[in-house]
C-alpha cells in the first residue's frame, strides 16, 4: 500500500453567510429568535435615551425599560415598552416595508411619537394612575372592554390628535396615552394648539397637574419583565407576516360594483381606452400611500382594498371612461370610500 503523506491538509471553512445578505425568501424562513437581535448599538438606543431625557426635563425620574418584541406595545402590569424587532436592523426594515408597505416607527420623528405614546401607558401602569377616581372621570373606565377595531369621529374636539387614525378615541387607556404624548412632546405648545378644544384641553391640564404630583415619587410598580421577547419567539418571519397580514385583511364590500361603474365602463364605445386594471396598477402605490396618510388606516388594509377593486375591474373588463386626471381623482375617492366602509381601525399599540 502506498504510504500516506505525513503532512495533513488543513480544511478551510467558508465563513457562514450572515442573514443580512439573505434574499427575502431565505430570510422569511428564519426563526425570529435566531436573528439574535439586541437594542444596544442600534438606532433604537439613542431614541430611547431621548425619551428618557424628555421625561427627566419634565420632572419625571421614572425610565420605562424597553425590549424587542413582535410589535409596539406596553403590557398591563409591566411598566415598559415592547419595540418591534424590525427596527433593530436596516435589512429587517426593508423586509417590513415589502411585506406590510410601511415601517411603523422607522423614522426618527415617527419613532419618537410612538415612544411617547407607549411611555404614557408605562407611566400609567407604574404609578397606577387609572385607579384614581378623577382619572376615570376624565378619560373613562380603564376596565372598559378593549375593542379589536374602532370607528372614530374625525370631527370630534374631545380628543387630542397625535398618532394617525384618531387613536385617542379607541379606548380610555389610549386616550390617556395620547394626551400624555402631546403633553410630553418638546415645543408642543399644547395650551395654544387646543385652546378651542375645551374637553381635550381639560385632559391636558389634568395630565399636567398629575405629572407635577408624581414628580420625584418612586413608582408603585417596578417590574422589569420582558413580555413576548424576540429571544423566545420560535415563529419564522414568514409565519409572523402571515399573522400580521391576516390582522389587516378586509371584507369585500357589497356596493363596490355600483361604485366602479361611476368611474369605469364596459361599454363598447370605450374599447380603445386603457383598461381599468392597467390604470390602477400604474397608480397603486400612490393611491395606497395617499389614502393611508389621510385616513390613518394601515397601508396593507388599503392595498387589500385596491386588490379587490382591481380584481373586480378585471372580471368585468372595465376601461377608463374619462380623462386620466379626472379618473385619478375619482379613483382616490373610491379607494378612500371603500377603505372607510371597512370601518377597521386596528388596535395595535
Amino acid at each position: 500500500m502506498p504510504r500516506r503523506s505525513q503532512t495533513t491538509r488543513r480544511r478551510t471553512r467558508r465563513p457562514r453567510r450572515s442573514w443580512v445578505h439573505y434574499d427575502d425568501a431565505e430570510l422569511l424562513d428564519l426563526r425570529i429568535r435566531d436573528l439574535d437581535l439586541r437594542v444596544e448599538r442600534t438606532t433604537i438606543e439613542p431614541r430611547v435615551r431621548k425619551l428618557w431625557d424628555e421625561l427627566k426635563q419634565r420632572g419625571i425620574g421614572f425610565r420605562p425599560h424597553v425590549w424587542l418584541s413582535s410589535e409596539w406595545f406596553s403590557p398591563d402590569g409591566v411598566p415598559g415598552i415592547g419595540i418591534p424587532f424590525y427596527l433593530a436592523h436596516p435589512r429587517l426594515m426593508k423586509l417590513e416595508q415589502r411585506q406590510m408597505f410601511e415601517v411603523e416607527g422607522g423614522s426618527q420623528s415617527s419613532c419618537m411619537r410612538i415612544l411617547r405614546h407607549e411611555a404614557g401607558h408605562a407611566i400609567d401602569t407604574a404609578y397606577r394612575l387609572h385607579y384614581r377616581k378623577r382619572w376615570r372621570e376624565i378619560f373613562g373606565r380603564y376596565t372598559e372592554r378593549y375593542p379589536t377595531t374602532y370607528s372614530p369621529r374625525p370631527a370630534s374636539k374631545k380628543f387630542v390628535v397625535h398618532l394617525p387614525g384618531w387613536y385617542a378615541q379607541a379606548h380610555p387607556a389610549e386616550d390617556f396615552a395620547e394626551t400624555f404624548a402631546v403633553w410630553l412632546a418638546p415645543r408642543s405648545n399644547w395650551r395654544r394648539q387646543y385652546r378651542n378644544w375645551p374637553v381635550a384641553l381639560a385632559k391636558l391640564e389634568y395630565v399636567d397637574g398629575l405629572m407635577r404630583e408624581i414628580s420625584g415619587r418612586r413608582p408603585a410598580l417596578r417590574s422589569r419583565a420582558h413580555i413576548e421577547p424576540v429571544s423566545r419567539d420560535r415563529r419564522t418571519l414568514r409565519e409572523h407576516y402571515v399573522e400580521r397580514r391576516r390582522t389587516y385583511a378586509t371584507e369585500p364590500s357589497g356596493v363596490l360594483n355600483r361604485d366602479l361603474l361611476r368611474l369605469f365602463s364596459d361599454d363598447e364605445r370605450y374599447a380603445g381606452r386603457p383598461t381599468a386594471v392597467s390604470f390602477l396598477r400604474g397608480i397603486r402605490r400612490e393611491l395606497r400611500d395617499t389614502v393611508a396618510e389621510w385616513t390613518g388606516h394601515h397601508p396593507y388594509t388599503i392595498d387589500q382594498v385596491l386588490l379587490e377593486i382591481i380584481e373586480q375591474c378585471k372580471k368585468r373588463r372595465l376601461r377608463l371612461a374619462r380623462a386620466r386626471h379626472q379618473a385619478k381623482t375619482h379613483a382616490l375617492m373610491l379607494v378612500t370610500t371603500q377603505t372607510m366602509r371597512s370601518g377597521r381601525y386596528e388596535i395595535a399599540l
